[in-house]
């Protein structure tokens, strides 16, 4: 999924509450944190889980545990799957984030603004071949 440094993985523990969550995607201004049990993914919480699980639910998030309203049934990707069967998934699930992992391992996240800007950088270098090689500078 090319050679972007790896970012670190935020994460809360199913006994967080869910402003404790908030406060963690706020301070890294994150849409969305993974929700780990002995370093093993068992869900995930997003804006959207606060949105529909939280407030339309008049619940207090101060009061509620991420356990009451994470995304148990995680989809996860593979670092070798490529780009467009991410973009794939993500449509198809209507879900803006997928944990990655590696030989069984957690080792990322990547959300559809990652999606988004990997599709811009490559028809970005995609447009500058296609100037160079008009310009008659194939090696620009």
């Amino acid at each position: 999924m090319g050679n972007k440094p790896v970012n670190a993985l935020y994460s809360v523990a199913k006994s967080n509450t869910v402003f404790e969550a908030l406060e963690l995607m706020a301070d890294k201004n994150i849409g969305a944190v993974l929700v780990l049990e002995d370093n093993k993914l068992t869900g995930i919480f997003s804006e959207r889980d606060y949105a529909r699980k939280v407030i339309l639910q008049g619940r207090a998030s101060r009061d509620t545990l991420i356990a009451d309203v994470m995304t148990s049934k995680v989809i996860t990707v593979e670092t070798d799957q490529k780009i467009e069967e991410c973009m794939q998934i993500m449509a198809d699930k209507h879900i803006r984030h997928l944990p990655v992992n590696q030989n069984g391992e957690l080792v990322g996240i990547i959300s559809i603004n990652d999606i988004v800007a990997a599709i811009i950088r490559e028809q970005k270098n995609h447009i500058q071949s296609l100037e160079n090689y008009i310009s008659g500078n194939p090696y620009s």
